[in-house]
């Protein structure tokens, strides 16, 4: 049966839809506000670092591989060390496996999107491949990081069954590099549209059991992205009633076309991103934080053999992560039961808490078996949205508990700037020993801001093969 079609509501998403591309176009122009560049330098130094940090994974080694392999032409960097310049089109597709491998990347609190990992892979490509300036780069990633957020706000999906990462990376690929080259409104409107048209539904399940193919949405739409932009170039294009008859009518979202152009220009999405500290889907990180806590009060006469249950009290979205026998290192990062697990057996919620050896850790798996997920209630308004309260209950039936109304990172509880260069340093530190000083200075102000990225880019990485 077709689906009913709202035309009221599908003219006004298409109208929003416009002046949005008429904002944007505008705005790639003007300085940023400096609170703006500033948020955009830490995203960009923070998904670089996280890209970096998933060079060594097989699956993305492999990939990178069949990309190196296929490309024809010298024209970008690919963040992984020993590896030279590709095509822009092959550089943004591996850059774009990286991109959310490890779980290390940024992300929006407003809506589920992960705009930098959306953007970054094709817009660092294209500028490169341009000789843009640093400026113009996180400009441009300013600007595109706002229209994906904003079409995430837009067309909410009611519940989580499409993967953000296949729903918008196309649009935020598209829109960096429309916009970094230059585009006007109608053709980064054409590009973006299009982009739109070739979203894909990947299931939000595919994380939880462990389907590695939803790596792969980040680096499809980074290819996606420079395509559409192409297209839109050789008039080929989508339409601006596009965005509601894929979401809307498609994939059965929820339309709020106002939140396409309420507040642009006062009011930046980049500004309410988080970071992460730990390696996994960040709806587990109040429960981690509480986890840490309750660690640090074992002793002489308490031992995590002594545990009878984890008890999980948490909100929506936590109660998804639900795999107690994850079987890839990518469901273990979706699985409440495992990040409960590993952080009390390993003491922290980094990446040693989602390695391979961690998945496959007996004391580990037996642990995860006693983790007990449960809604935590009524959830208060944002920021503290995403509530978690841990009980361990022991077996002699003493029970101690930890809560968190909301995981540090956000806008709410920002990480200050040391805790996300150290970040940066240990995940770059040992393919790129430059990489860390050179985006430091990006992020207090110090790097010239008329430097071609393509000579930042090769002041990352000097002393590291290509």
């Amino acid at each position: 049966m077709k689906p009913i079609r709202d035309d009221a509501v599908r003219a006004a998403s298409a109208a929003a839809a416009i002046d949005l591309a008429r904002w944007a176009a505008g705005a790639v122009r003007d300085p940023l506000p400096p609170a703006v560049r500033d948020r955009a330098a830490l995203v960009l130094a923070d998904n670089l670092g996280a890209m970096v940090a998933a060079a060594t994974e097989p699956g993305v080694a492999r990939s990178r591989a069949l990309f190196a392999r296929a490309s024809h032409a010298a024209e970008a960097s690919v963040f992984a060390p020993g590896t030279p310049r590709l095509d822009r089109a092959s550089a943004a597709s591996a850059n774009g496996m990286a991109a959310a491998w490890c779980e290390l990347d940024e992300g929006y609190r407003g809506a589920p999107c992960h705009a930098g990992a959306y953007v970054m892979p094709a817009l660092l490509a294209e500028a490169e491949a341009r000789g843009s300036r640093l400026a113009e780069v996180l400009t441009a990633l300013a600007v595109a990081y706002e229209i994906t957020v904003r079409m995430a706000r837009a067309f909410p999906f009611p519940a989580m069954t499409v993967h953000p990462h296949a729903a918008f990376a196309t649009i935020g690929a598209a829109a960096g590099v429309s916009l970094i080259r230059g585009h006007d409104a109608a053709l980064l409107l054409d590009a973006v549209s299009g982009a739109a048209s070739m979203t894909f539904a990947g299931p939000y399940e595919h994380a939880i059991d462990g389907a590695l193919v939803r790596n792969a949405w980040t680096s499809a739409g980074a290819w996606i992205g420079i395509r559409s932009a192409d297209f839109a170039e050789a008039g080929i294009a989508g339409i601006p009633e596009t965005f509601h008859d894929v979401f809307a009518t498609a994939l059965g979202t929820s339309v709020r076309p106002e939140d396409l152009t309420d507040g642009l220009g006062a009011e930046w999405a980049i500004a309410g991103g988080y970071h992460k500290v730990f390696a996994c889907c960040q709806y587990a990180h109040g429960a981690i934080e509480a986890t840490l806590a309750l660690r640090e009060r074992l002793g002489s006469d308490r031992s995590l053999d002594d545990l009878e249950e984890i008890l999980v009290e948490t909100h929506p979205r936590g109660l998804t992560l639900t795999a107690v026998e994850p079987p890839t290192v990518l469901s273990a990062k979706f699985s409440m039961p495992h990040a409960m697990a590993a952080t009390a057996v390993v003491g922290t919620g980094g990446q040693a808490a989602f390695s391979e050896d961690a998945l496959h850790d007996p004391r580990i798996a037996d642990l995860r078996r006693r983790v007990r997920l449960a809604p935590i209630g009524a959830v208060p308004e944002p920021p503290n949205d995403r509530p978690s309260r841990v009980t361990w209950r022991f077996r002699d039936g003493e029970a101690w508990t930890e809560g968190r109304a909301s995981a540090r990172g956000g806008a709410d509880q920002p990480f200050d700037e040391a805790t996300l260069l150290a970040k940066l340093s240990e995940n770059t530190a040992g393919a790129f020993p430059a990489m860390a000083g050179v985006l430091a200075g990006i992020v207090r102000g110090e790097a010239d801001p008329d430097a071609t990225w393509r000579d930042t880019m090769d002041d990352m990485m000097r002393d590291a093969g290509r």
